[in-house]
């Protein structure tokens, strides 16, 4: 007998394992319903839902070239109907938010910047914080005015260096390690 996708067939359940169960088809084949195919809800056991001889009406969802037929359960029954959303009166209504749904001011609301420069439309004033010559990690203070001296940058600039090959590192050691295992 030949499978199609998208079949529905009657089987009788095999074997049961912990991530499917084996369903023995007619013609003397036998697929498998992987055990997110079982049922609607979450399945933590298999034995909760079926049992070994069990007859079941199963879906065929692939065949692939080596023979093997991956089965459904829970495309062949009506999922359940989803529970309505309770109404919440606590929740005000979208006029009632005391927030406005854009920045209000004296400059035209813009959700980025203009320009090829990011910041090319503000003042120094406006400037984020983390366009500062020196890391928020620094250990000096943000109210100190005065550029970092050379050690300090220096500094940083060997820590941050440490810290991305480190990084790098630990990266291709988990590569290698997939490489190794395949």
């Amino acid at each position: 007998m030949e499978f199609t996708v998208g079949s529905i067939i009657e089987g009788k359940v095999k074997t049961i394992t912990k991530f499917g169960a084996f369903i023995a088809l007619p013609g003397g084949k036998t697929g498998m319903v992987h055990i997110s195919e079982i049922a609607h809800a979450y399945v933590n056991d298999i034995h909760d839902h079926l049992t070994e001889g069990q007859d079941v009406k199963v879906m065929v969802i692939a065949v692939d070239p080596a023979g093997k037929i991956n089965l459904s359960i829970k495309r062949t029954i009506e999922p359940p109907p989803r529970p309505a959303r309770p109404e919440r009166s606590d929740r005000p209504q979208q006029s009632d938010r005391p927030y406005q749904s854009r920045p209000q001011g004296d400059r035209p609301y813009s959700p980025r910047p203009q320009g090829d420069r990011p910041y090319a439309s503000r003042s120094q004033g406006d400037r984020p914080r983390n366009d500062r010559p020196y890391s928020h990690n620094d250990s000096r203070s943000f109210a100190s005015k005065e550029p970092p001296s050379f050690d300090d940058m220096l500094k940083q600039f060997m820590t941050d260096s440490d810290s991305k090959i480190a990084s790098v590192k630990q990266y291709a050691d988990h590569k290698n390690k997939n490489r190794r295992s395949r």
